[in-house]
Order: structure tokens, then sequence, then C-alpha cells
């Protein structure tokens, strides 16, 4: 059935002080009208741990959604990831996300003393861990046999409530991005961070021009599903301001971009709100990029591009 590509908006966000501030966040967040409250998979440079997170703004939620954006592949075996995944969308009422990734922040690998493999062989293991959340979350046993894990005849249980929870896989090269048209329901066009970390080169693989590139990829790889995916986009230089030019020139030349390059970039949303939804508009239609997401520091300013554009 085709994605009606209805606006969705989602937040991000790595944790807070307290649980009550986390409770009050995950409330605010549903009050403002997003759909998801998305939680990063880090060790260094976020505070909590996602399935506990995503656990407790669920409890503390009616109808917001809870998910990951997304979870490093090489933590956790996806057997337990799926495992961890059902059992919260069984307690929640069927309001998962599940954003699997291959794994790219190479600090965290280091600090961990995990093998920073190649992108390649990290791919590899992402495409069979799809199969193994997928076989998992099916009803009855499955067995699965390849180079990096080894299932047999095992039934996962609990089974989640939504059949299946859509799994949400995001990249920005061609290998991953491919994947993500063959096997997600959810795909996040991203900044390409081959180097396993957020440097300049990442966001200049962000311009116009080179996210129209990875739709096509995602399209061509997902040949006739490509009407059924929902395409996101997690918005990193985000800012409601009557200043539009102003920020995007202080902003700018520190990433070896002019103004308009800024501007017109995939990880870009910046003007007041009438400009913001033109500007997203304008991209749903040639991009296909429907569902919305941004951080911590924006999603209170940006509610009312949400009040305006959610479910429309």
């Amino acid at each position: 059935m085709a994605h009606d590509r209805k606006f969705r908006f989602g937040v991000q966000t790595g944790g807070a002080e307290s649980g009550a501030e986390w409770r009050e966040k995950a409330r605010k967040v549903e009050a403002l009208g997003y759909s998801t409250l998305y939680m990063p998979d880090h060790f260094l440079d976020t505070p909590f741990a996602p399935a506990v997170g995503m656990a407790m703004a669920a409890e503390a939620t009616e109808t917001l959604r809870v998910g990951t954006l997304v979870l490093g592949n090489d933590y956790k075996h996806p057997a337990v990831v799926a495992k961890e995944f059902a059992t919260l969308d069984l307690l929640s009422g069927g309001r998962t996300e599940v954003g699997l990734g291959a794994g790219w922040m190479q600090s965290d690998y280091d600090a961990l003393g995990i093998p920073y493999d190649s992108a390649g062989v990290r791919i590899a293991r992402l495409e069979e861990a799809l199969a193994v959340v997928k076989g998992s979350f099916r009803p009855g046993p499955f067995s699965f046999e390849g180079e990096h894990y080894v299932i047999t005849e095992y039934d996962g249980i609990p089974k989640p409530v939504q059949q299946p929870p859509p799994i949400l896989v995001g990249g920005g090269g061609p290998k991953l991005l491919r994947l993500a048209g063959r096997e997600a329901d959810i795909v996040g066009i991203n900044p390409n961070l081959r180097k396993g970390a957020v440097t300049k080169d990442a966001v200049q693989n962000s311009v116009a021009e080179a996210t129209k590139q990875k739709v096509e990829w995602v399209r061509e790889a997902a040949g006739s599903r490509f009407d059924d995916l929902e395409l996101q986009i997690r918005y990193f230089m985000c800012a409601v301001t009557d200043d539009r030019r102003g920020l995007a020139e202080a902003m700018a030349g520190g990433f070896g971009l002019s103004a308009d390059e800024a501007l017109e970039s995939g990880v870009a949303c910046v003007g007041t709100v009438d400009e913001i939804c033109d500007l997203l508009q304008a991209r749903r239609d040639e991009w296909a990029v429907s569902y919305v997401v941004v951080g911590d520091d924006q999603y209170e300013a940006f509610a009312p591009v949400v009040a305006r554009l959610a479910g429309t």
C-alpha cells in the first residue's frame, strides 16, 4: 500500500538530568504534536541507554512513538535487539520504530575495544542483522545461516503488537542506502559519515545535489517498493529565525560551503515558520521526504511548524 506521504515529525534526544525531567520531556514532545521520540546509541556523548530511555518515555505518554536513530548493530546481537523491541512494542501497545545502523562513530569502537571493521563488512553484518530481527518478529521459529550470525529454530518471544514494527535504516552512501531501499520501511537520508566522525566532508556531502542522488539510490534499489517507503531527514542545522541568510553566512564558511549551498543542504532547515513550511513542502515534492526529525535544542521553537504541517 503506497505511503500517504503526510508529514510526521520526530525529536532526537539523548536523555535528561533526572527521571522526572525525562518523563516531562517525553510528555512535552507528545503535547507539541510530534509523532516520535528517537534516541541515539552512543557511549561517549549520550547520557541514556536507549532501551531504558525509550521504555520510560513510552510509559510516561499515551500516543508518542519511541524509536532509535539509530542502534549501532555491532554493539548488540540482533536477536537481543529484536527481543528488546518486541517487549517494548508489547508494553507500549504498538508504539515502536526499530532504527538500525551499521555503526559509524569510531570513537565509540575505540573506547570499548570493538574492532572497527571496514564499512563494507559493517554493512554486510547489518544486512544479516536485519534478517535476524525480522525473523524474530515473525510468528513461529526460524533459522538463518550467514557469515556473521547463525540462528537455529529460534522462536523469538514475545511477539510485537505491530506485525511487524516499522524498521528504519539510514545512510549516506550508496551501499547502505540501497540496503535501506530493499529492506527498510523508513529510510533516513543522512550525511555520509565515512570518516567515522562528523567532518567537513560529511557536511559537504549533504548539499542539495548529493541529497537528490541519495534519494535516487534508494529509489533504484527499492523498485516497486519505493512508493511504500517513508523517507526521513534528521535536520542538524535547524533554526526558526527571521535572519535566514545571516545565520547561514555565519555557519557555512566553517564547512567550506557558500550561504546558498548551506541553506539548500539536505541537513539544513532554517527560516521563519512560513519559510520552513514552504521548504519542507518543496522537499517533499522533490525528494519525497515527509518525516522530519529535529534535535533537543530546537524542538520547542519548531513546534509552530509541527502544528501547521503534521498530518497534512
